[in-house]
């Protein structure tokens, strides 16, 4: 079946730097649009970042524009959010997310089909 792996949350001072990662298997990564969301406590479920199977540019939600960048390793089934400049309303658990085949990125969280577990991002003041 289809899992999804998130890896690389923590507790970082603003300012600082994260990388997540998501590894994906049981399915062909390659041919899935892969997007990460995020939720604070209290609050709905937000996008984040998305990159396409075609390999189109990358789509942000302004909050992260310019501090976060996506990226992915069909070769390895993983995605990547590199976040720099971190901010404490950055404070969320982060989701990794794909498509169905061939979908095209999305902002909306009804778009995908598959998500991970989850990891913590903190971020103190």
């Amino acid at each position: 079946q289809v899992q999804l792996v998130e890896s690389g949350g923590g507790l970082v001072q603003a300012g600082g730097s994260l990388r997540l990662s998501c590894t994906a298997s049981g399915l062909t990564f390659s041919l899935h649009t892969v997007g990460w969301f995020r939720q604070a406590p209290g609050k709905e479920r937000e996008f984040v970042a998305a990159i396409s199977w075609s390999g189109g540019s990358p789509i942000y939600a302004n909050s992260v524009k310019g501090r976060f960048t996506i990226s992915r390793d069909n070769s390895k089934n993983t995605v990547y959010l590199q976040m720099n400049s971190l901010k404490p309303e950055d404070t969320a658990v982060h989701y990794c997310a794909l498509t169905r085949t061939y979908s095209g990125s999305s902002y909306y969280s009804s778009e995908y089909a598959y998500w991970g577990q989850g990891t913590q991002v903190t971020v103190s003041s």
